[in-house]
């Protein structure tokens, strides 16, 4: 069997690595591939910082020791309670001086307090590797893997069409186990699905992970080699992170679904929604439009293209109501994208 990764060119590592990001375009196993090694015992997951792009800018300035010390207590707030639901950063203020009074004074930028507070937050759990899951962290690759020498990238890989229904759906999350959801998250994923938009965004991803395909320190996987064979990718991925396989690392929940009700007390790798696309969900528009968008990066992925029409109508439909919805998540997105410009062409254009 052909290992199911596709490059093949990533050896094991001379040294193990200090941080592993896990990347990709959102809904592409980047949650369950986090939950996963995160069950090693050597690594710690984190939550969802969303560091790069909303408390990071490109410039890297060196920070005051007050700005550094209230960057390290959002990042407590964040990863102590949720991204949506950050708990009050000033009451990490006391633990956030200590950490920065324990660190090295000759480098105060943004992206060194971050390393420091990631390797704090590590050891404190009584772990070595800190594990981030971000997706649009893809959008960064370059800049993470330059700024970081220890740090590799696990790049996940879906079919678009896959990311499409799940995009679909997502806004329904609050009513299939996920009850913590804000309703203005709720409103925020409704308004930024359409089938252009979300084939856009996910050929940017695609785009923006191309441009560092061939370095060491990436890994790209597809989610669906991942779960029709866990045991063998996962295994592969400890090896190019620098670690021994466990096996409990395939007892990962069944949960965050965006199109089926999380499986409380299941546990494992589900192989049957490698392709639930197919079983219903998008109608042939929907299809036809993301293949159009998509085809030349779904190819060099493998996927295979459906020969479909669309409805005229339904296109004619989606190409109207596509400028109302993109303007609303915008407007709604404006808070988390930083420099909106620069963001929006990341995003788009990778």
């Amino acid at each position: 069997m052909t290992l199911p990764l596709e490059n093949q060119h990533a050896h094991l590592h001379a040294s193990r690595m200090d941080f592993v990001y896990v990347v990709g375009n959102s809904r592409s196993g980047t949650t369950i591939t986090a939950h996963s090694l995160g069950r090693h015992p050597l690594i710690f997951a984190f939550k969802e910082l969303h560091f790069f792009e909303q408390l990071w800018q490109s410039d890297d300035d060196p920070l005051s020791r007050d700005e550094a010390i209230r960057l390290i207590a959002r990042l407590f707030a964040i990863q102590r309670h949720s991204y949506y639901y950050q708990g009050n950063a000033s009451a990490y203020l006391d633990e956030a001086t200590a950490v920065f009074d324990s660190l090295p004074s000759e480098n105060n930028t943004p992206s060194s307090v971050f390393a420091n507070f990631l390797s704090y937050e590590t050891k404190r759990r009584g772990n070595e590797i800190a594990c981030l899951q971000t997706p649009r962290n893809v959008y960064y690759l370059q800049e993470i893997l330059a700024i970081y020498p220890t740090a590799c990238a696990v790049n996940m890989v879906r079919d678009a069409r896959a990311v499409l229904l799940s995009q679909k759906g997502r806004w329904k999350g609050k009513f299939s186990g996920e009850r913590r959801i804000p309703l203005r998250h709720i409103l925020r994923t409704w308004a930024g699905y359409n089938p252009f938009t979300i084939s856009l965004l996910w050929r940017g991803g695609i785009r923006a992970a191309a441009r560092v395909a061939d370095h060491p320190r990436v890994q790209t996987i597809r989610f669906e080699d991942l779960v029709l064979a866990p045991s063998e990718v996962i295994a592969g991925l400890c090896e190019f992170i620098g670690v021994s396989f466990e096996s409990s690392m395939l007892d990962v929940p069944q949960i965050n679904s965006s199109n089926r009700a999380n499986q409380e007390g299941q546990s494992g790798f589900d192989p049957s929604i490698a392709e639930r696309w197919r079983q219903g969900g998008l109608n042939d528009t929907e299809i036809w439009i993301c293949q159009y968008v998509t085809r030349r990066e779904m190819a060099a992925h493998g996927y295979e293209m459906e020969s479909i029409r669309p409805n005229l109508l339904l296109l004619i439909y989606y190409v109207l109501i596509w400028p109302f919805k993109l303007g609303l998540a915008l407007l709604l997105n404006a808070d988390r994208m930083g420099k909106i410009i620069p963001s929006i062409k990341r995003r788009l254009f990778g």
